[in-house]
């Protein structure tokens, strides 16, 4: 993977169904706190089993979802994620993601998603 300087934009963010309600000023420090990566299409992004220390949304591009015992999953495309099974339970990721186009995501490490992206899954009430 190779990561660049640029981070995600406060734009790309709000595209993603799960942060679209998460306000402008915690948005901004979150894309701040992002890595973008591209990737080329073939390239692995997580495998089933790994110890998962990364949250992902994608930018561009489609990403296949599979699972040694069920073959593949779902694809995955602009505005979706994944790695937040492995964060948020403390437990190895759950499926593999490969490219199938070149494409482009932004990560987030641990420590950021407990601070901005968990709490999305949290219902208080």
């Amino acid at each position: 993977m190779s990561p660049r300087a640029v981070g995600a934009t406060q734009h790309e963010l709000s595209r993603i169904g799960l942060l679209a309600t998460v306000s402008g000023e915690k948005l901004t420090k979150l894309a701040a706190q992002m890595t973008r990566e591209e990737l080329p299409a073939g390239a692995g992004v997580i495998s089933e089993g790994e110890a998962g220390d990364r949250f992902y949304v994608v930018l561009s591009g489609m990403l296949s979802v599979s699972q040694r015992s069920r073959g593949a999953q779902s694809v995955l495309r602009p505005g979706d994620y994944f790695g937040e099974v492995a964060l948020a339970m403390h437990m190895p990721r759950t499926a593999s993601v490969r490219a199938l186009t070149p494409v482009t995501l932004a990560s987030c490490d641990r420590q950021t998603f407990a601070e901005f992206i968990r709490p999305l899954f949290v219902d208080d009430e």
